[in-house]
């Protein structure tokens, strides 16, 4: 069930957003909780599907899943901090799968010669909700789609073709998606991308290449700055809001990449996939900033963690390809689909999630932070709503890519479920519906997981 990486591309796969299930921390834990009935399962699944890191090996076979857990085949249950950022109603919500039974009973599939009452309402909802000026939708099956439809409507709307991206983000993993994302592990030895697309530094204070260390001075965003005004026509600015490693940009970087933006005559598109419906504790990640891209991506959990679904949210003013197809995709306007948003979306409105999000997003840190003061393994941590981070770093300065993969398996073994981002952040990200009595046993185990590897030589 193993696979072997060259050092490089383990190397590449530590400065990613996911985790490689993969070395010997990894290892000692399948031989010490796997079944036969669980190796069994593995074994057929490596058999079939094509291999491919960051999902294969699987870690185990799940069987159930509801609220903020996930249980596997041998019927333990782990508190879910992971979730691929879909679950913000938590998993199996009720109310959405009653939306989904009732839309399948009446009308499972929309051809897309014909529209259909849920995907007109969700449309309606999303310009309702979404920062002024966004008033046109598109829906596609997947976040990455979506992604190709914006590169493709950016290009029809200014006439022009290069885009500024990112390095180190991730906007998904079709051809087009790659070209404007800055993972290595999805680039490498792949051959020619999309052409004209410039990648920036992020904001990232990890590898921040003009050293501001721990506050900010900018200059990432003056480099975006410096590339429109260098090239001079280019079509677009892409990028994640926020990063779900995660990476809070400080607020006047938007502002000023915004600024920018308009003075060179580039759009701006703001990727909100994972963490949109609330995750940051707004709706939408940009309304921390102040700002309004001209375009923007949600997905993931919109489909209520059941459905896939992404939506394509776009000013009024870009509508300017009526005899082009910018998506066209068999199931764009999937009723089902649309059903488990406008449930999700109203699920999030009556249980009044967000400020449920900045309650517990508060009580997180502050537990927390009361482990960084215990253990000084931890570098940092930090955190937007529900959206949280833990930093290891050595006492040597290095990253503790080891000390994270230990602490993530010993978390495994007391029933959490994370990701460890970029080798040594334990990102973790629990459903909006946390519970305060799961979340703080989800911050008790984190504490015996550091006590064990702090006091391991």
């Amino acid at each position: 069930m193993d696979q072997l990486l060259t050092p490089r591309a383990q190397e590449d796969s530590l400065r990613s957003e996911g985790d490689l299930n993969v070395g010997p921390e990894r290892r000692a834990w399948a031989e010490e909780t796997l079944d036969e009935t669980a190796r069994h399962w593995l074994e057929r699944d490596s058999r079939v599907f094509l291999h491919q890191a960051l999902s294969t090996p699987c870690l185990n076979v799940l069987q159930h899943c509801d609220g903020s857990y996930l249980e596997d085949v041998q019927g333990r249950r782990y508190l879910d901090f992971h979730g691929n950022s879909v679950h913000q109603i938590g998993h199996a919500n009720p109310r959405v799968i009653q939306a989904i039974v009732e839309q399948m009973q009446a009308l499972s599939f929309c051809p897309r010669r014909y529209t259909n009452l849920p995907a007109i309402q969700l449309a309606e909802k999303l310009t309702q909700l979404a920062p002024p000026g966004l008033g046109k939708v598109l829906f596609a099956p997947g976040g990455a789609l979506a992604i190709g439809m914006a590169l493709k409507l950016a290009r029809a709307a200014t006439g022009r073709h290069k885009m500024i991206a990112l390095w180190d983000a991730f906007h998904g993993a079709s051809l087009d998606a790659i070209s404007v994302s800055g993972e290595a592990i999805f680039r490498k030895g792949i051959g020619p991308l999309l052409p004209g697309v410039e990648h920036a530094p992020p904001p990232d204070p990890l590898g921040c290449p003009f050293h501001c260390g721990r506050a900010c001075s900018l200059q990432c965003a003056d480099y975006i700055e410096y590339i429109l005004e260098k090239e001079g026509d280019v079509a677009a600015v892409i990028a994640e809001t926020v990063r779900s490693t995660p990476f809070i940009p400080p607020k006047e970087y938007w502002r000023r990449v915004r600024a920018a933006c308009d003075r060179h005559g580039a759009l701006l598109i703001l990727d909100e996939i994972p963490t949109c419906l609330g995750r940051t504790g707004a709706l939408f990640a940009c309304e921390h900033y102040g700002i309004v891209p001209d375009m923007l991506v949600l997905g993931k959990g919109l489909g209520g963690g059941i459905f896939p679904l992404a939506a394509l949210l776009a000013r009024t003013e870009l509508d300017v390809m009526p005899e082009g197809a910018l998506g066209h995709y068999t199931h764009e306007k999937s009723p089902v689909a649309c059903a488990a948003a406008l449930a999700t979306l109203q699920y999030i409105e009556e249980e009044d999630l967000l400020a449920r999000v900045g309650r517990m997003g508060v009580l997180a840190l502050e537990e927390m932070r009361g482990l960084q003061q215990r253990f000084p393994l931890i570098h940092d941590v930090r955190g937007l709503g529900l959206l949280l981070g833990v930093e290891l770093v050595r006492q040597d300065g290095a990253r503790a890519t080891e000390e994270a993969e230990r602490i993530l398996y010993a978390a495994l073994r007391r029933g959490l479920s994370f990701k460890i981002s970029m080798g040594n952040i334990l990102t973790l990200a629990p459903p909006l519906t946390i519970h305060e009595e799961e979340l703080r046993a989800a911050i008790s185990i984190l504490d015996e997981c550091f006590q064990k590897v702090c006091a391991e030589p």
